[in-house]
């Protein structure tokens, strides 16, 4: 009798516990979830998996405020894509000099503060270059060739306009020597406007004002220091445009001979002036290989150019058709091209910089 109560009693203990009531299945399952969140503790989902990134302002162009000021002022105006890229390749080699100086502040190598007075005429050109100083934009840089032709832009200096006739109705030019002095009248145009604009700069503290001064005018060392600096870039500045009328005068009149060993405005404007810098033979020489690797790097430059205008036209095209996925791809091309043009921009701009300053300490051995 005992064993079978035992085993009655082990049979028992195996069976599984009823079932409980529908109505208590009901409340546990309703309640299961908030356990489950209350205890879960720092192994919930939540706590592992990283929060979505939060929207962040898009970084700024520049690291100097006043600088991402005028980009913004110069992207309200909606100036054309090439002239914006110039405009930031300018702006990027002004922030670079700005920092320069402030280092050389800091060491105090910049006592006479004539450094800082370049950097403030160099952002004074650059406003009146692109049209930023809220002046009329009389005085605007057109160094987008690409954007207008010979036929719809005027050079605004009667006698550049007289060269372009005499040379386009002398049958000595073919078409693409036509696009080469035309460009070169271009940049000469860009250097007029640019001495312009660092005269006005220079205003009633500049050189000019202390040549017209009837009495004798009383300056200390540092102050006339400062004043043959000023001096000696606006002369620098009025040879080189001298230099480039001659030479545009003599194209215009005879057409380009075989001897032109350079395409490119700026590297025969550096070519003409090194050759008559105080440079030796064997610098010369050096010189001029360099100024070859200068116009490839240009012509490279000027190809992105090219291609982010057609870009900019075709986004536009593309844009009024609505075609959202079209529009996402030229958007993405055309940022691509806008960026290696300001890549590219700056570089020819500070090897620009290099050379043109290898050329005036060459000259001023001379003194």
């Amino acid at each position: 009798m005992a064993s079978r109560r035992v085993l009655s009693g082990l049979r028992a203990v195996r069976q599984p516990p009823p079932p409980p009531p529908p109505l208590l299945l009901l409340l546990l399952l309703l309640l299961a979830p908030w356990a489950v969140a209350g205890h879960a503790g720092k192994y919930s989902r939540e706590k592992n998996e990283p929060a979505p990134p939060s929207k962040r302002e898009p970084a700024a162009e520049f690291r100097m405020e006043k600088l991402n000021q005028l980009w913004e002022k110069a992207q309200r105006l909606s100036l054309p894509p090439l002239k914006l890229s110039d405009l930031h390749t300018d702006l990027k080699i002004q922030e670079r000099d700005e920092f320069k100086w402030k280092k050389l502040k800091a060491e105090g190598l910049d006592e006479d503060g004539e450094e800082e007075a370049k950097l403030v005429r160099s952002l004074s050109v650059i406003l009146a270059k692109y049209g930023l100083d809220g002046r009329k934009d009389s005085r605007v840089v057109s160094s987008n060739f690409i954007d207008h032709g010979p036929d719809d832009e005027s050079l605004e200096d009667p006698r550049l306009e007289k060269l372009w006739h005499k040379a386009k109705t002398s049958g000595k030019f073919s078409s693409e020597e036509l696009d080469k002095l035309w460009r070169e009248l271009q940049h000469h145009k860009e250097k007029v406007q640019e001495y312009h604009a660092l005269l006005e700069t220079l205003g009633g503290t500049g050189a000019e004002s202390h040549e017209n001064a009837i009495g004798p005018v009383d300056l200390s060392g540092v102050q006339a220091e400062a004043l043959a600096s000023r001096h000696a870039e606006l002369k620098d500045r009025l040879r080189s445009i001298g230099q480039g009328f001659d030479r545009l005068r003599r194209v215009s009149h005879q057409g380009y001979g075989a001897e032109t060993e350079f395409m490119e405005p700026r590297v025969l404007d550096l070519w003409d002036m090194a050759k008559s810098a105080n440079f030796t033979e064997k610098e010369l020489e050096s010189f001029r290989e360099e100024l070859k690797h200068f116009e490839v790097k240009i012509e490279k430059h000027n190809h992105y150019q090219k291609q982010l205008e057609i870009s900019h036209q075709k986004l536009k095209h593309v844009e009024s058709f609505g075609d959202q996925e079209h529009v996402a791809r030229n958007k993405e091309r055309y940022a691509m091209l806008e960026e290696k043009t300001k890549e590219l921009g700056y570089k020819v701009k500070k090897h620009m910089q290099d050379l043109s300053s290898r050329i005036s300490r060459a000259r001023h051995n001379e003194l």
